[in-house]
This record gives C-alpha cells, sequence and structure tokens, in this order.
C-alpha cells in the first residue's frame, strides 16, 4: 500500500478504481477485509486481488482506493454492492470522487464518440459488436474496437451489459428516416 497526495490521486483520472472513504485504524486490516468481502460475494475469483492500493487523506478523511488496472472482477456485481454498502464504506468510483471533490468532469475530457446505426439492426449481440467495431475502426479508433470487443468478452454477463459496453464506445443511433419521421409528426 502506498500513501500518495491528493495532486497524485488527481493524475490517475483515467484510471479505474474504487475509492473507500473513512477507513480509520490498520489500513492493511481495510484491504485484507475488503478482499475477503469481495471473494465472499463472488465479485474476485479465487487468485485475483486488487495489487496496487493507494491511501489518501482528503477533507479529515482518512480513504483507500483499489486500482482497477490487473484486475478483473465481476463488475456488475461490483457495482451492486459498491451501491448498497456505499452508506458503510462511502464507497465511490474513481471518476465520481475526482468529479464530486475536485470538479474534474472526466467525461467532458473523453474524445467524442461517433455515431453507431444498431436500432433497427439484427439485434444478435455478435451483429451488433461487429457493427460497432466497423464504426469504430472506420473513425480511426482501432484500439478501442479491440478494447470494446475484449471487454465485452471478458467481463459482459449478460446482454445488456455488452449493450452498455457498447455504448460507452459509440453513440447508439437508428436510421435517419426514423429520426426525420419523428420530427415530423411533431416527437
Amino acid at each position: 500500500m502506498k500513501k500518495i497526495s491528493l495532486e497524485e490521486l488527481k493524475q490517475m483520472k483515467n484510471r479505474g478504481g474504487l475509492v473507500l472513504q473513512g477507513c480509520g485504524g490498520d489500513l492493511q486490516e481495510w484491504v485484507d477485509g475488503i478482499h475477503k468481502i469481495l471473494s465472499d460475494e463472488g465479485i474476485l475469483q479465487v487468485g485475483n486481488a486488487f495489487h496496487e492500493v493507494y491511501t489518501f487523506e482528503n477533507e479529515g478523511l482518512t480513504c483507500l482506493l483499489f486500482n482497477m488496472q490487473g484486475v478483473n472482477p465481476d463488475m456488475g456485481r461490483l457495482a451492486i454492492w459498491r451501491i448498497a454498502a456505499h452508506e458503510t464504506f462511502g464507497g465511490m468510483w474513481l471518476e465520481d470522487y475526482l468529479d464530486k471533490h475536485f470538479g474534474m468532469d472526466l467525461e467532458q475530457e473523453t474524445v467524442q464518440k461517433p455515431d453507431c446505426e444498431l436500432i433497427g439492426q439484427d439485434g444478435n449481440i455478435f451483429n451488433l459488436i461487429g457493427i460497432a467495431a466497423r464504426t469504430l475502426r472506420r473513425n480511426g479508433m482501432a484500439d478501442q474496437a479491440k478494447e470494446m470487443q475484449e471487454r465485452i468478452t471478458k467481463a459482459a454477463g449478460s446482454y445488456y451489459d455488452a449493450l452498455d459496453i457498447i455504448g460507452e464506445y459509440v453513440n447508439i443511433t437508428g436510421p435517419d428516416e426514423e429520426m426525420d419521421d419523428d420530427m415530423d409528426m411533431g416527437m
């Protein structure tokens, strides 16, 4: 575990992470306890653990940052656990913590997502992944296309998880004709 300054924390804005606030006492006990809870809940698989955990002080609270890089948790379960345990642990995603405490809205800094016409297409998830990947490659985003496909393959537990991941990379749109018809109808 490494102690970091708030400036170092801000530099980690592009990393995924889970922040726990108000951690008192022995911090290693906190880390061990969180690993046990997440393993018992099936969020971390056997042998999987957060390799990088940081501690920092902000607004009189000792906080822990569990760096997500190199960790492959069940993200759906982790998201549900974080929400359920928010009151107990003050858990927040790193990007939400940075936005709330430092006004660092990371969505404003992201690359513009290309429009991708998925509405009205064959809903087979592999078809939708292929369309989104081609759209990304056509827009000079081949690395993002590969990353999207890998994330879906490794982390998506359902059809809707896969759609959520696709939506992180492209703006899901429908055919222009439908949009024009809606406008003509006053919608």
